[in-house]
């Protein structure tokens, strides 16, 4: 089995603002534990304890919480990019923490799965490739939303499509962001330039007849792309959708006074006031938010960065 992960880790998160503003999208919390710990203890399950990440935005959250401190007995390692260097160029950075001829994993930093890995290494290793993507179908009216991988009869990758408009779609299938890989990948990533899978990498192997596999899970994922899918997700976690869940309710010292309204499901961090009369509805909050009598919060969410307090609703 594998013993070696890459996490993507490094990408500023522009359409989850103004909340990664302040924090990282790995460090993200959902159901109040944050995304990357998830993942951690997700790869640990199938015995992933040596695991590197690339880092850039606000990059010392994530160091200063997991890197070099042996969380979970994990030998967590970090690379910082001074600037951003694209999916393919961000794994390349890594490519002295995998031994020759080592076959080794690469998941998304902002996507919540329980993906059967052995299921997945299996499909790798029978097809004989050199990249295997995990895929997942979505309903269609998603697929613009996502890279879009098309598939012959035996899940060779036969084409690509960033985006497309849901009419001009050829797949319902979608790039997860999860990838087996042989180390002989990174002879075909070039060092020191922006690089990416979808757009470059993958395409480029698929022009020159390279082993390009696909594997269809049928396990959970969700990425926390935008507002929209990190709330849900987030009460997927509470509906136990995920094996791997450590998630809760409700934080550490979060007071919830007599009067104050809760319909739907509600997630709220550490040292919250929720005051009499406030009403929440499928709503989340983050930690050391104070939510006084007459506010509401409708499918929103509320964070507080450095004492000014975040309102998002009907997201």
């Amino acid at each position: 089995m594998i013993k070696k992960a890459m996490i993507m880790a490094a990408g500023a998160g522009t359409r989850l603002n103004p909340l990664t503003l302040k924090v990282p999208k790995p460090m993200i919390p959902v159901a109040n534990v944050p995304v990357l710990e998830y993942i951690l203890k997700h790869l640990q399950g199938f015995g992933i304890n040596d695991i590197i990440a690339n880092t850039h935005h606000l990059a010392e959250t994530i160091h200063d919480a997991y890197c070099g401190q042996n969380h979970f007995n994990i030998n967590f390692n970090c690379i910082y990019e001074p600037e951003l260097s694209g999916t393919a160029g961000g794994v390349k950075k890594t490519e002295f923490f995998f031994n020759d001829n080592e076959t080794f994993l690469v998941v998304s930093g902002d996507a919540l799965t329980d993906v059967d890995i052995e299921k997945l290494y299996s499909k790798h290793k029978s097809s004989n490739a050199l990249a295997t993507i995990a895929l997942k179908e979505i309903p269609p009216p998603e697929v613009e939303n996502f890279g879009v991988v098309v598939i012959d009869e035996s899940s060779k990758v036969i084409g690509f499509q960033e985006k497309p408009p849901i009419a001009q779609a050829k797949s319902n299938l979608v790039n997860t962001g999860i990838y087996i890989f042989e180390k002989e990948v990174f002879n075909y990533i070039p060092a020191n330039i922006f690089y990416d899978f979808g757009k470059q990498v993958f395409p480029e192997m698929l022009k020159a007849n390279k082993r390009l596999y696909a594997h269809v899970i049928d396990d959970y994922w969700n990425d926390i792309g935008t507002l929209r899918q990190y709330r849900l997700s987030s009460f997927d976690i509470l509906a136990n959708k995920l094996k791997y869940n450590t998630g809760r309710a409700v934080g550490e010292n979060t007071v919830i006074e007599d009067g104050a309204v809760l319909t739907g499901g509600n997630i709220i961090g550490r040292n919250c006031i929720i005051k009499a009369g406030a009403r929440l509805n499928n709503s989340i909050v983050w930690d050391n938010v104070v939510v006084e009598g007459k506010q509401k919060l409708n499918e929103g969410i509320a964070a507080n960065f450095e004492g000014k307090l975040h309102i998002i609703e009907n997201c």
